[in-house]
């Protein structure tokens, strides 16, 4: 990075911490601190629920998930607009009507204590530790940038959000989620214009889209129905809606960004905008991934895009075995652009794709032989190899401030909403009444302990497969049960506190074990949990018998 690249950086990421904090740092009470007075407008409340969910994993990993993968990972939010319908319909009246600060309270009021507790607690697991990758991600990008130590990266980009969200509170996360979306959606937009522009001359868009085409990048839908395969139409649907439902719909980090809102219309707004803009997002966030692709069929691409794990493999004893490897990957890829270009029929393609992704494994056998340390999954540095090395400066440093402007968004709410569930459904709720002040400083020090927690997470985690997978695998592992809770609680009047507590509790230790077996794909876990919780419900309230 040049200095043009550190001031546009520097600069964007420092106008939207100090607005926040200097706009929004005075809070009397609660209500103030955890749902910023309820002011936002309906914009603010879409804004903030999509920058949310738009961490820097969302740019990291989504071009180098579509790059390797194709357009397919679209599927996954073919259910999310009917979430969004559904949630506004049934879940945000219920909220509002009952002026709860988290989704949590209105257990307590619709089965008892016990249940509003477990609920609460099976949210904060799964938060904190998405929580520890969203920072996560941002410092990868540091790291490899600067070439400095990763869990220094992790604390220094930690303690940043911890500061931000802590004097902030909700309405500074709010708030500044506006500039933050403004800058994202302007530098994914300019980086897709760089890379049409550079494209050789006589290749346009409609070129790039036939190559990509061929090489199975824009295989959009896959309706076949198979458990074990990730992202299908089906999956996408029905899966997906559970997790959207739930994610939107229970998970405090969405629930305290509408509960903010100025009225009941403007968060059902909010969440409609969401609903309509949410999936062209992500599809063009992926064909950017794919334009990438098709970009590397005229330059040639690394054969592992983790420069530090291929460096650290050219001074070990595996160097010669490495440098032979990349010599005939590149071989390969001058036929397999050459198949593509020339209109090869699509089964040589596919014969020489598999061959080319062969090399690709043995070269990470080799860096796990020669350093073992290193990360072997290298989807995650696609996107930020090509900013690195093709982006002109000035273009860097924003690409850069895109990342960590959505990594500032997503990890101050999930650490807003993390802090509003301890002090809410845990502390104040078991504690003698203290004054609005003294909630407002233990919010605050959840924050900071949160945060904590986060870091270190962040301080031992890996990269796994990618890391916007890992988050939704971690959401699923949970998201289901939770979702199942609300549903009896919104729709079957009949069960009662006892039998769905009994029914979450088994619920929840199926799916783990269906995760660790490993049986179905993540995204099947959410329909599962659901629908278990809720069938294991009525059996338990025939059991109990309980009123």
């Amino acid at each position: 990075m040049e200095l043009l690249d550190w001031i546009v950086l520097t600069s964007t990421l420092a106008f939207i911490v100090l607005y926040g904090i200097w706009s929004n740092n005075s809070h009397k009470n609660i209500q103030e601190y955890l749902k910023g007075g309820n002011e936002a407008r309906w914009w603010t409340v879409g804004l903030s629920v999509m920058a949310t969910q738009a961490s820097a994993i969302t740019f990291l990993s989504t071009p180098g998930q579509a790059y390797h993968d194709g357009m397919g990972f679209v599927q996954f939010y073919f259910g999310l607009p009917f979430a969004m319908l559904i949630i506004c319909l049934f879940f945000i009246p219920i909220y509002h009507r009952l002026k709860v600060y988290t989704a949590y309270e209105f257990l307590e009021n619709r089965f008892d204590l016990r249940v509003r507790t477990l609920t609460a607690i099976l949210f904060l697991v799964q938060r904190g530790l998405a929580a520890g990758i969203t920072i996560y991600a941002p410092a990868i990008i540091l790291s490899v940038v600067l070439g400095w130590n990763l869990k220094l990266m992790v604390l220094f980009v930690g303690t940043l959000v911890i500061t931000y969200t802590l004097v902030g509170g909700t309405k500074a996360v709010n708030v500044t989620q506006k500039q933050q979306m403004f800058v994202i959606f302007l530098g994914m937009f300019i980086a897709f214009g760089f890379i049409l522009y550079r494209f050789p001359e006589g290749i346009s868009f409609s070129d790039a889209l036939h190559i990509a085409g061929k090489a199975g990048k824009l295989e959009v839908l896959d309706f076949s129905i198979d458990l074990n395969s990730r992202y299908t139409f089906w999956s996408g649907l029905t899966g997906g809606l559970f997790l959207a439902l739930s994610y939107f719909g229970t998970d405090q980090s969405q629930v305290q960004r509408y509960l903010s809102g100025k009225s009941l219309k403007e968060s059902q707004m909010g969440l409609i905008m969401n609903g309509l803009l949410k999936v062209p997002m992500q599809f063009f966030i992926l064909l950017v991934g794919v334009m990438v692709f098709v970009f590397y069929q005229f330059e040639p691409a690394p054969i592992n895009f983790n420069p530090k794990a291929v460096a650290a493999v050219k001074t070990s004893s595996e160097a010669e075995a490495f440098k032979t490897l990349e010599i005939e990957n590149l071989d390969t890829q001058r036929r397999l652009k050459a198949a593509i270009l020339q209109g090869t029929p699509s089964k040589d393609i596919q014969l020489l794709s598999e061959e080319e992704l062969a090399q690709r494994t043995r070269a990470k056998a080799l860096i796990t032989k020669a350093a073992p340390e290193q990360e072997l999954n290298d989807k995650d540095y696609v996107f930020i190899s090509f900013i690195l090395g093709y982006l002109p400066s000035g273009l860097i440093g924003l690409l850069i401030a895109v990342i960590f402007s959505a990594a500032m968004s997503s990890t101050a709410s999930e650490l807003n909403a993390l802090a509003a569930t301890t002090t809410v459904d845990l502390y104040q709720r078991n504690v003698s009444e203290k004054s609005e002040a003294h909630y407002v400083k233990a919010s605050k020090g959840f924050t900071l302990g949160w945060g904590l927690i986060s870091i270190l997470f962040a301080s031992v985690g890996n990269l796994f497969e990618n890391l916007i997978q890992l988050v939704n695998i971690i959401g699923s592992v949970f998201y289901g049960t939770i979702l199942g809770i609300f549903l009896v609680a919104i729709f079957i009047k009949q069960i009662k506190g006892k039998a769905i507590f009994w029914a979450a509790v088994l619920s929840e230790a199926f799916i783990i074990f269906l995760f660790y077996q490993d049986a179905v794909s993540f995204l099947w876990l959410n329909l599962i949990g659901a629908v278990l919780t809720v069938l294991l419900g009525l059996i338990f309230q025939k059991t109990f018998n309980e009123e």
